[in-house]
């Protein structure tokens, strides 16, 4: 795996791995420039079987952007991640993956129009950032609490416009942002503004029409938040 190969590398091998890495943003950029519509980025486990409602409800919620004439992104795998491209195929949306070379999980799904397999985690976060206009975040591990907390440090120092962060299930999120306000609010490592970056949900119509008003309100010019200087 390359992102190994870099952490382990000596210092010789700077100038290969720096050309990989620009070929990989290349690539992404690419693909991205593709997208012809706007589009949502849908997170969620790999590990989320068919069938089960998790499942079956990130695939509403991606049909119902692609009904709406939006595309969705996706990390291209299986899980929470197939059932949204097969929804927006189903909605007769774009569908979109943007997956990775990994050692288990991580095979490409069969409802993609556009895919693009990266080598590197940097450069296909970077990419889900510059196609989306908001995240939709369904129950996940580790990956997923990853892509949720750089979007949230990219809005709050303002690296990236403000953008709507839902996280659907409630039964699921609720005890995070207990932990959240009750922890890091409470002790000052984040501001309450911060806080209200995310929306909790576990209707489909509303997780969509958040993405869709915020979309709305940016392209009538509504000016944006002040963004904020430093991470805390």
């Amino acid at each position: 795996m390359e992102d190994r190969k870099i952490l382990d590398s000596e210092v010789a091998d700077v100038e290969e791995h720096v050309a990989k890495i620009a070929a990989d943003f290349r690539g992404g950029f690419e693909a991205v420039a593709r997208i012809d519509r706007p589009a949502v980025t849908i997170f969620g486990s790999a590990r989320t079987p068919a069938g089960t409602k998790p499942f079956e409800d990130a695939r509403d919620v991606a049909r119902r952007f692609a009904e709406a004439g939006w595309a969705v992104v996706t990390g291209g795998g299986p899980g929470v991640m197939e059932a949204a491209n097969r929804g927006a195929k189903e909605g007769g949306g774009l569908s979109v993956g943007f997956n990775i070379e990994l050692p288990h999980e991580q095979h490409e799904n069969p409802y993609l129009d556009i895919e693009y397999t990266f080598q590197h985690f940097y450069a296909r976060k970077t990419m889900f950032v510059k196609a989306a206009e908001g995240y939709v975040v369904f129950p996940g591990g580790f990956g997923t609490m990853d892509e949720l907390f750089e979007s949230l440090t990219l809005i709050q120092t303002g690296k990236v416009e403000h953008f709507p962060v839902v996280l659907f299930d409630v039964d699921y999120w609720t005890e995070l942002l207990v932990w959240v306000r009750n922890e890091a609010l409470a002790d000052g490592m984040i501001s309450p503004e911060d806080v209200e970056l995310l929306h909790l949900t576990d209707d489909p119509d509303e997780a969509v029409q958040l993405v869709l008003e915020c979309y709305e309100r940016r392209c009538a010019h509504v000016p944006a938040e002040p963004a904020k200087a430093d991470a805390q």
